[in-house]
Parts: C-alpha cells; structure tokens; sequence
C-alpha cells in the first residue's frame, strides 16, 4: 500500500485555493459559509479564481474525537487567512454523497478542498479527476494524484507513550481496544499500544473489539461494558467519537486514554493520558503552499507523514491519578522518541500467532508499518474475516 507516482501538471503551478466553512449535525452533510477580511495571501488568491478552502468531515465537529481535531485545524486556517471563506461541510459519508459534497463547494469558488476521512479518498480522487484546477489535501490515504496528495501523522508514537501508563497503571493487566474497521493505521495503533504496556508490563494484553463503524455510539458502549465485565480496567479506543467509550469506562471505575482530541474532561477521576492530533499549523502550512504555486514538488506533492517531532501529533496532559514516576517514565521515553532513540516498532515482533514479523534489531520503513495486516503477541481477539 505504497504511493502511487504522477506526473506532475504544469497547471498546478497556477493553482490557488481558498477556505470554507459548513457547520452542521445531524444525518446528512450540511453548510454554513463564513467570510471575512483582506490578506495578501487572500488576495493573491481571489485574484487567481480562488475564493474558498473546503473541509468534509466525517462526523460533527464536537465528538470529542477525530472530527474535531480536524474541525478545529480548519479554524487554525479560517484565522490565519481571514479574508478566505472556510466552507464545512459536517457528517459527510464516505459515499457518493462526499462527491455531490465536493462538486457543491467548487461551485462555491473552493480551490482547495481537506477530504479529511480514510473513506472520502476514492470520491475525492474522482473529484479531483474532473477538477485538475482544484487541489486536494486528503487526510490519512495512501493513493495520491497529480492534484491530489495525502498527509497524516504517526500517531502510534503517542499512543505506543499511552500504552506504557496504560501497562503501569492496569491493576489486572487487563487492557481493552474498542476500535472500528481494521484498516493499517487501526492495527498500527492497536499493536502499538500493546507493546508499550509490554515494555512495563510483560503480561500485560489488549483484548481489542471491532465495531464495525467510526461512530456508533451503542455499539460502543455495548463493547466498553463487556469488556469491563471481563476484567479489563483500563479502555482505549481508535473511534472517530469518543465521547461513548470515556465515559462508560468512567461510570464503571475504570481508567480510560483518550484518542483524537483531549477528553480528560469527560473523565474527572479515570483519565490517564491521551493521544491527540495538532492539525492546525500544518493545514496552515498545506494552504500556504497551495496558496503560493508551490504545491508541485513540495513536501505535501505525496504522501506527506508529520511526526512527534513535527508536532502534528502530540501526548496530552496526564490525569490527576497518574503518580509522578509513571508520569517521569512516559516522558522519558518521549524524550527518546523525539531523539530517534526509540522506536515502537523495533523488532523482534512477532504476530497472534508467534510468527516473527520485525526481526530482531530491524525497525521498518513506514511504507511496510502502513501496509500492517496483523496483530501482534499479547492482543487478544481477532481481525475480521475479509480483512
């Protein structure tokens, strides 16, 4: 699941772009445009066609999650280019319906346009086909186009950090993974966990739950009861809403690290620590380039992967039953992630079923950890059938 290389459009050099707003809940995708000021970037912009910059999001803006993260970049992009419309478009599937959603806000005088689900990059690909004028920065994909490109972060660093409090902070050694469609980047975070509370904990596992669905709030909490009722005692979670999963694991006295967006506040007492996007300077950025022509031959002309180090994402602050020396652990191993010093990945690795992975001593390139099919040694529970 590599890149796929284009050829590079001399048109893209002439390529500008704009921001756009939509606000809305509910069942189907909704707008709202927002407009405002005069920055010479903007300028620049209007002048060239551009009046707009698009982001869909999967779910609304305020699920504690995936769909706020981005949401709340795109308000890093509405402030830093005040003079550009921001156009949101909220619960937008990853369907047909994404496409109508794109087409609507091209209409609206969007050049640049954030599809910003895993499954809004083959609309969005079909899109960009018939818009060689429009560029699309997609969130989280592994195809790109010429006016296409993908971008995301390596969020199992974080949660690899949130995997070592997990394992010192499990009484049973129990842990639990509520999580929705084994795609890569699902089985990264997954294995990722694991072997950062094995690396405390050597009997420490991860009964890991598919669901099924990015955000459906009853499954959810069917699968937090089980597997508290099971022993577990500390929930994590890759869902796009997360707000379900915190605070059954509240109710029920067991401890909860977060995913997406900070959500201590939904848990006072259980909440350990959370891994979380920083969307908004690198959106900045993205339009920027896109912004000045140089989005041909740039960094983000691909497939575009920011780091701890780059701070797209980030570990959020610990809750306030996280004692000093786990908190001193967890930032130490920060420390050497950040120096190249660690890495979650290095082998020996075996799989579920004690077939080696990672040799020993090797670390893989992250073209082969974005193509993961596997679980590994110490998660309990299995991928799908199909998958």
């Amino acid at each position: 699941m590599g890149i796929v290389k284009r050829s590079k459009l001399a048109v893209m050099g002439l390529l500008v772009f704009s921001l756009v707003a939509l606000t809305a809940c509910g069942d189907k995708a909704t707008t709202t445009d927002a407009t405002a000021g005069s920055s010479t970037a903007a300028a620049t912009v209007a002048g060239m066609g551009g009046k707009a910059v698009g982001f869909i999001f999967v779910g609304a803006k305020d699920d504690f999650g995936y769909n706020q993260a981005a949401y709340l970049g795109s308000v890093g992009v509405e402030k830093a280019f005040p003079d550009l419309k921001v156009l949101r478009s909220e619960n937008v599937p990853e369907t047909a319906d994404a496409e109508r959603v794109m087409e609507e806000m091209i209409k609206n005088g969007a050049k640049i346009i954030f599809p910003t689900s895993y499954g809004h990059l083959d609309p969005a690909l079909n899109v960009a086909k018939r818009h060689p004028d429009v560029l699309f920065y997609h969130q989280g994909g592994l195809k790109t186009a010429a006016n296409l490109g993908t971008y995301f972060g390596t969020i199992w660093e974080p949660v690899y950090l949130a995997g070592i409090a997990a394992g010192k902070m499990s009484k049973s050694g129990k842990l639990g993974y509520i999580v929705s469609v084994p795609i890569p980047q699902v089985l990264l975070n997954v294995n990722a966990f694991e072997l950062g509370a094995k690396s405390v904990n050597p009997a420490a596992t991860t009964a890991v739950v598919f669901t099924g669905s990015w955000c459906n709030p009853g499954q959810q909490a069917n699968a937090a009861n089980s597997l508290i009722d099971q022993g577990v005692d500390v929930l994590s979670q890759h869902q796009d809403c997360t707000k379900t999963v915190i605070e059954t694991a509240e109710r029920r006295g067991a401890l909860s690290v977060g995913y997406h967006a900070d959500g201590s506040s939904l848990a006072p007492s259980g909440w350990i620590v959370g891994s979380v996007w920083n969307w908004s300077d690198l959106y900045v950025d993205m339009v920027k380039t896109a912004v000045e022509g140089k989005f041909t031959g740039s960094k983000y002309d691909g497939k575009y992967r920011g780091m701890m180090k780059d701070n797209v994402v980030q570990l959020t602050g610990f809750g306030s039953k996280v004692p000093d020396d786990v908190k001193a652990l967890v930032e130490a191993k920060k420390a050497e992630l950040l120096a190249g010093t660690l890495s979650p990945f290095k082998g020996p690795i075996k799989d579920q079923k004690g077939t080696i992975k990672v040799e020993d001593g090797q670390t893989p390139a992250l073209e082969v950890l974005e193509g993961a099919d596997y679980l590994v040694e110490g998660v309990t529970g299995s991928i799908p059938s199909g998958n």
